[in-house]
């Protein structure tokens, strides 16, 4: 049990509590459950990998999106996690490829830049074979110091560099904006 609980303690977001109450519920499951839950974890650890071009998470390789004939191969969205491509996709609204980093600049958690998946992506851009990189990282210090760290490292190759808007989210209300946000909505103004 102290090892289930152990092993559990090591998935974010959860603690010592959450841990021992996962390792009692697995214990009180039909055997059938659990070995439905470990079936389920060696399956994904033998099926699943990183795709070789943009470091998604993929059962094929290259990913659905790098092989993609209809894509533009030509404009990579950089993002923090493969989780962060649904949103992007859920716009419908960008038809371009991707680039995941697996994380985020953060030196106090000692996440430095040897620890992001940049190399493919450095490349990627060097090779000739894209026209713009997309900076979509969280507005987050953390996302920040990433996009600009990526923006100096990609800025001598020529290739054409943009950020996301940040701002003041649709649907919400002005009055309910803080000076970051409002400030961020201002600086990413657009003509009409």
């Amino acid at each position: 049990m102290a090892q289930l609980i152990e092993e559990l303690r090591k998935l974010p977001g959860i603690g010592s509590k959450n841990a021992q109450r996962l390792a009692f519920h697995i214990l009180r499951s039909s055997n059938e459950d659990a070995e439905a839950l470990a079936k389920a974890i060696q399956n994904l650890k033998a099926k699943l990998q990183l795709c070789s071009v943009c470091n998604n998470i993929t059962d094929i390789d290259p990913c659905v999106y790098c092989a993609s004939p209809t894509r533009n191969q030509r404009l990579v969205c950089v993002v923090e996690e493969p989780t962060n491509i649904a949103t992007v996709e859920k716009t419908r609204s960008y038809n371009g490829v991707y680039h995941v980093l697996h994380g985020t600049l953060s030196p106090l958690h000692g996440v430095g830049p040897e620890h992001l998946r940049t190399h493919n992506l450095f490349s990627r851009v060097q090779q000739g074979h894209v026209d713009e990189v997309i900076l979509a990282t969280s507005p987050t210090v953390e996302g920040e110091a990433t996009a600009f760290y990526l923006a100096d490292m990609l800025r001598p190759s020529g290739v054409r560099l943009t950020r996301i808007a940040t701002g003041v989210p649709a649907g919400s209300d002005i009055e309910y904006a803080d000076e970051v946000t409002m400030s961020r909505a201002l600086e990413g103004r657009r003509e009409m």
